[in-house]
């Protein structure tokens, strides 16, 4: 019989490593905008306008467990033939999050991930129902690949740092 208390600080018993905890401790609304700038002809188009989304994801620190994380999207629609702006959306849709015992490697994939996936929901219903109470059918957002939008931000991040490099002049 051998003695596994001295290998586990002479309880008999290993530490296990802290479980990651994760919860939403508030969601809320910081801005809206919805704008139907050439109403009452935008209602009556011909034709299905031309709808562009945008959407970003901002993470911050609000101390040292907790993270707001802030869901933009922003849709635009122009009328098919004559390129007039039909509606324009505007949503900036945020949520704090309780975040513990993620190593710090790990917290900007997944405030940037995980947190405007939980998110999403709620911000994709808000757009839906602004269309529809600007007079159009409701805006249904496709489900967003958060990990595709956030790569896409390193690249970019990357690029720009690259390019930067290129022009400070050298020391």
């Amino acid at each position: 019989m051998t003695d596994s208390s001295s290998a586990a600080g002479g309880n008999g018993a290993t530490e296990a490593p802290a479980q990651v905890q994760f919860n939403i401790l508030g969601q809320y609304l910081r801005d809206l905008s919805f704008e139907n700038p050439n109403a009452p002809a935008s209602l009556t188009l011909d034709a299905q306008p031309k709808i562009d989304i945008g959407v970003d994801v901002q993470a911050r620190r609000a101390n040292e467990d907790r993270f707001e994380v802030e869901l933009k999207v922003r849709a635009t629609a122009v009328g098919a033939t004559d390129a007039k702006a039909v509606f324009v959306v505007e949503l900036s849709y945020c949520g704090l999050f309780l975040i513990r015992n993620v190593p710090e490697e790990a917290l900007q994939p997944f405030c940037l991930i995980e947190c405007p996936r939980l998110l999403f929901p709620f911000a994709r219903r808000i757009v839906a129902d602004a269309t529809r109470d600007g007079g159009f059918p409701p805006l249904l957002l496709d489900p967003i690949d958060f990990v595709a939008l956030y790569r896409q931000q390193i690249e970019r991040a990357q690029a720009a740092a690259a390019q930067q490099a290129q022009l400070s002049p050298q020391q």
